[in-house]
């Protein structure tokens, strides 16, 4: 890491660990939270007493959900009780009031009294504000009054607070303590709030064996026990839609009929996956086959009736309150293959419009209203995204979901003059934190890079795709990291700005762990976060890198050598860190920051000790064995460390680190952990050689003809057409370097968009310019992202990087390119310039297409 950057973070984690810690809050801001108080202020916690929390009662089940977690959360914080009223008339001191404009009785009677302005709140989707009002009634001195313009904006308002009193929407899910706080305050004012994605979610998916096993231990199977906590853990993310565990043999409707109730009481829409139309699992097409509707082909050409009779099933089922209105859902539209696979080779786009008219006639016929009176989305993902290109076309209202190619790179997005950009629906993305599919399944562990993620989803959003965003997260751990950043984004895309993006470690740090050791937990994360993606782990074994030479007595280890050598100094960061902590913060930090760091660096110690065994072994050198010694003992602290995660608490997380992660041979899972085959020297090997010891030098250094240079590192940045070259710190294999805003059309060397970097050549002749990029897809649905590159004064040289993903073989160079980008976490694109005099030179980099993201220049002139 270089020292500016160091600094810089270090900087904004200092910055931010003060702002996130009470008592030093800029208490001039609208409620603020504070540990001391001022005439104007509204007791929250005084001496331990919270203030009571009062909600209609005839308020929205969701509502008086929420309210009852923020008296909890008051009373964690406080370590005392807060009263619940149902009857403001026995109110005496600070009280909490929560309800909906035009639905609360107590809200409209201020709104109507001036006691309390609300602004535009009124028809805002999702939008709350929070006031301090005086003397809301008699008895009453001072109240805070969260209102939301519908029952989620309520929702948010209330767990808003629970977050900015301490209480992290992780404290289940990742056992994240809460400080004890004997007084806090809010100033007095007003502030709001409101989401600019409209729906915002997750996906529990490929949840075999860790989360479904976890969940048959701890309550009995995956049924609303569980999905209380996966409902809450939503809304405390500020996140409203979810698509369910769905692996067969699971049907989140059908296996616990309590599961879509609790939901709609709790304020959580339902979806089900891009292949289970009409709110039906795949799963349930395979039940009940002795009725004679499920279980025959599903073809809709040839078994339409059926299919139809299923469907109208699932939206009868979503219509079964009692009350005419639905359980609140957003209906997923279209049709793939019977699980998760594609249509029938030669599926016409007229038959796939047709399965949409008949679902909408089916949806209309069932709820008695006009098709677009209830929310729908059809999931472009794979090879759906071709009957689009090619020219099906659903109505305007239904939202057209765009997906990435499953390891984090955006297929499409919408194109001004292309695509309208009015639709009544919108757009949305769905995106991959996990995935099971080719080329390698990765569902173990987090591998994910935040900067990645905000490269990809701020693009997303600056060309209109604001409707829907959701995120596949597996077994939601031990993806907490990056879910908490793409939860937070998704609510306020404008507000992750490339200064809060570089800020973001240290603050949810600081959040999570404490204003002290936030800064440096942050730096962890972000070094995590670019080590364990530089490839996923299940595409990790003993030939990944290369390693140096053995000649002599001194080994080299090369390429994986320096890797595993960063992953040593990040654990000792790790374990320096870990004995400053508080005894109550341990657990937490073992599941969000430890365990990672260590599990991953133990892989990459067993499969380098491997490569060396296997090398040593190959000469007859006795040294082999010491390697053979060392990857026995990485195997062990595996099923160590696993063993340690699933004891945490009392053994509340057992079984959710199950998944197989080592060995793989094929895409696929392999069906149990495995130690690589190690080779051991014969027991006649000369003494000299038994008594060897392992020793390393440093690495060879690099060849003089191959000149290196960090994105960053330019001498000059230049922009235009409203264009800025922007470093975004932790991208790729360090830190990169785009052109900001994203989402503006191509331009040319004419607009003279550029960056120049001061190199020098050590001896004439032809020299290759090669350049890194993070991967990214042509969103346009062109033939790739252009990039131009030219030297001094020379014409310009246009590469282009074309990856073309693929959900089987490659059978094309760009799908070949693909593949291999996928498992680097990189591209490269190079030119030649074939007589290069020897001496100083200025490589220029221009910026010809959108969603270009540069990492590494390269002049070789071996």
């Amino acid at each position: 890491m270089s020292t500016h950057k160091f600094l810089l973070r270090l900087a904004c984690g200092l910055v931010l660990a003060l702002l996130t810690t009470t008592s030093a809050l800029a208490c001039n801001t609208p409620v603020s939270v504070c540990a001391t108080g001022e005439a104007t202020s509204l007791a929250l916690i005084r001496k331990g007493t919270p203030a009571s929390v009062y909600v209609d009662a005839t308020a929205d089940p969701a509502v008086r959900h929420a309210a009852e977690g923020l008296r909890g959360d008051l009373g964690r914080v406080s370590d005392g009780e807060a009263d619940k009223l149902s009857d403001l008339a026995k109110a005496d001191g600070p009280t909490v009031i929560i309800g909906v404009l035009g639905a609360s009785p107590v809200i409209d009677g201020l709104v109507r009294a001036g006691k309390l302005k609300v602004g535009d709140l009124a028809g805002r989707w999702e939008g709350f504000r929070q006031v301090v009002v005086e003397r809301p009634l008699a008895n009453v001195p001072r109240a805070l009054v969260i209102v939301g313009a519908d029952r989620r904006g309520a929702v948010y308002g209330a767990y808003d607070l629970s977050e900015r009193i301490g209480v992290s929407p992780w404290a289940w899910w990742a056992d994240v303590p809460v400080a004890r706080k004997a007084d806090l305050f809010l100033t007095a004012g007003a502030r709001a709030d409101h989401p600019r994605v409209k729906y915002r979610g997750f996906f529990i998916n490929d949840e075999d064996p860790a989360f479904s096993g976890w969940a048959k231990k701890t309550f009995g199977g995956i049924n609303a026990d569980l999905y209380a906590h996966v409902f809450e853990l939503t809304l405390r993310l500020k996140g409203n839609y979810l698509w369910p565990a769905m692996w067969a043999p699971k049907a989140f409707n059908d296996d616990d009929p309590r599961n879509k109730v609790l939901a709609d009481e709790m304020g959580v829409v339902m979806g089900s996956s891009h292949h289970e139309p009409m709110t039906r699992a795949q799963s349930e097409w395979h039940r009940n086959t002795d009725q004679g509707v499920t279980g025959g082909r599903w073809d809709y050409a040839t078994n339409g009736d059926n299919l139809r009779a299923f469907w109208r099933g699932g939206i009868e089922r979503m219509m079964s309150k009692g009350d005419g209105t639905p359980y609140e859902s957003l209906v997923t539209v279209g049709m793939r293959g019977d699980g998760d696979e594609p249509m029938a080779e030669g599926a016409a786009t007229q038959l796939l419009e047709k399965v949409v008219a008949d679902q909408r006639r089916i949806i209309a016929e069932v709820t008695g209203k006009p098709p677009e009176k209830t929310p729908q989305v059809w999931a472009l993902y794979k090879e759906v995204l071709d009957y689009y290109d090619h020219g099906m076309r659903v109505p305007d209202d239904v939202t057209l979901l765009f997906a990435d190619d499953n390891w984090g790179q955006i297929r499409r997005l919408p194109v001004a003059g292309k695509d309208p950009l009015d639709r009544a629906g919108g757009y949305g993305v769905y995106y991959h934190f996990d995935y099971v599919g080719a080329p390698r399944n990765y569902k173990w562990i987090n591998t994910n890079q935040v900067a990645k993620t905000w490269q990809q989803m701020n693009l997303a959003y600056e060309r209109g795709a604001r409707s829907l965003w959701i995120v596949n997260v597996g077994d939601i751990k031990p993806l907490e990291y990056p879910l908490d950043f793409f939860m937070r984004m998704a609510w306020n895309p404008e507000a992750m700005t490339p200064k809060a993006l570089e800020a973001f470690p240290g603050r949810w740090a600081s959040q999570t762990f404490g204003a002290e050791l936030g800064p440096e937990i942050g730096e962890v994360m972000a070094t995590y976060g670019t080590q364990a993606s530089r490839r996923k782990p299940e595409l990790i074994d003993q030939d990944s890198f290369p390693i140096g030479s053995e000649t002599g007595p001194v080994l080299d280890g090369g390429q994986f050598g320096d890797i595993v050598e960063d992953w040593r100094r990040l654990v000792a960061k790790v374990e320096a860190i870990k004995i400053r902590l508080r005894p109550d913060q341990r657990d937490a930090y073992f599941q969000l920051v430890e365990y990672p760091v260590l599990a991953v660096s133990n892989l990459y110690e067993m499969y380098y000790a491997t490569a060396w065994n296997r090398r040593l072994a190959s000469r007859n050198d006795a040294r082999a064995n010491a390697f053979a010694d060392q990857v026995e003992t990485a195997f062990r602290r595996d099923a160590d460390l696993t063993a340690q995660y699933h004891a945490l608490n009392g053994g509340k997380w057992d079984g959710m680190m199950n998944q197989v992660h080592m060995s793989y041979v094929i895409w696929n899972d392999p069906t149990q952990q495995s130690m690589p085959s190690i080779t051991r020297v014969a027991a006649d090997t000369p003494p000299d050689k038994l008594s060897a010891k392992v020793r390393f030098a440093p690495s060879a250094p690099s060849d003089p003809r191959l000149v290196t240079i960090e994105a960053f590192r330019f001498a000059r940045a230049i922009g235009g057409k409203g264009l800025a070259w922007t470093v975004l710190s932790d991208l790729g294999q360090g830190d990169a370097v785009v052109a900001l805003p994203q989402g503006r059309p191509a331009t040319d060397v004419r607009d003279g968009v550029r960056l120049d970097y001061a190199v020098s050549v050590p001896r004439a002749g032809p020299a290759k310019v090669r350049l890194r990029l993070a991967p990214t897809l042509d969103t346009t649905g062109g033939k790739g992202v252009r990039i131009g590159v030219s030297l001094d004064h020379g014409p310009v040289h246009v590469v282009t990087a074309n990856l073309v993903p693929t959900a089987g073989a490659a059978s094309t160079p760009e799908q070949v390119a693909w593949v291999a980008a996928v498992k680097d976490h990189g591209h490269t694109v190079e030119t030649l310039f074939p007589d290069v005099a020897a001496g100083a030179h200025v490589v220029k980099v221009w910026r010809l297409d959108d969603n270009a993201v540069l990492e590494e220049l390269i002049v070789d002139t071996r």
